[in-house]
């Protein structure tokens, strides 16, 4: 980040950009943990191109959250302002100074003294899951990837399951089990949720899956990682959660959710 501004005062007018400061945040929550927290619950609004906490003490309790553009980070501070975030409600404002991967972008970045004295001082900066990306090869396969299989997490046989012909390569030969999942279990209230990274905890689901009325429980199965299930009060109520995030990316990982089987 570029010159950290501590305690923004709440009457400054900072003009919409594409940084947002949060403080009022847990403090022993540790950077790691935090920043990926903070990637989880944020990335619905838009693609997150850096988030910043730091372990000094003059710095505890707040992060910064850059986003690719000011509509998402403006989004992202309307809907989150007061979220109850590890049991302290969010605030939110945007940041006053430009962070150092949006002045690379721009062009306007200018090394700084200071940051080799911050380093030795222990100031973490985590780029988290998503760089700023180019066009490269990489991003063009990206975009011709089947639109059928993006839309289910990228699982082929999901997706031939559902109306997509599924490649050749995945095809079964006489004597090999199917490819082709079971049907679908009918809706009911509890959802059972795949393709999560390894490192995904009860919290971080908690915190995407409470922004929908209902939720009694979430469950992380220890022996499998990968995957849960999040319990609702009713069918209604989970299939809205359903709706809102199928697809939700946390981390790389997009989420494949459906309901689980009784």
């Amino acid at each position: 980040m570029a010159e950290i501004s501590q305690g923004q005062g709440q009457g400054e007018e900072i003009p919409p950009n594409m940084t947002l400061y949060i403080n009022n945040l847990n403090e022993k929550i540790k950077p790691d943990q935090l920043k990926k927290s903070l990637h989880a619950v944020f990335s619905q609004f838009g693609k997150i191109l850096d988030v910043l906490a730091f372990k000094t003490l003059k710095h505890k309790g707040q992060a910064w959250v850059v986003f690719e553009d000011v509509s998402s980070a403006t989004n992202a501070l309307r809907r989150m302002q007061g979220f109850p975030f590890y049991d302290k409600e969010m605030r939110i404002q945007y940041a006053k100074t430009k962070s150092d991967i949006i002045a690379k972008a721009d062009g306007t970045f200018v090394p700084r003294e200071k940051r080799k004295r911050h380093e030795e001082k222990g100031m973490l900066l985590f780029v988290p899951y998503l760089k700023l990306e180019r066009l490269t090869e990489g991003k063009k396969r990206k975009e011709q990837l089947d639109p059928n299989q993006a839309a289910v997490g990228l699982n082929p046989a999901y997706a031939g399951a559902y109306g997509a012909t599924p490649p050749l390569s995945q095809l079964p030969y006489p004597g090999a089990r199917s490819m082709v999942p079971e049907a679908p279990a009918p809706p009911n209230n509890i959802l059972f949720i795949q393709n999560l990274p390894h490192d995904t905890t009860t919290m971080m689901l908690q915190m995407l899956f409470n922004q929908y009325p209902g939720l009694k429980d979430v469950r992380m199965v220890e022996t499998k990682p990968g995957i849960a299930f999040v319990e609702y009060e009713n069918e209604v109520q989970s299939t809205v959660a359903m709706q809102a995030l199928q697809g939700f990316k946390i981390q790389q990982n997009q989420m494949l959710i459906t309901y689980a089987k009784k």
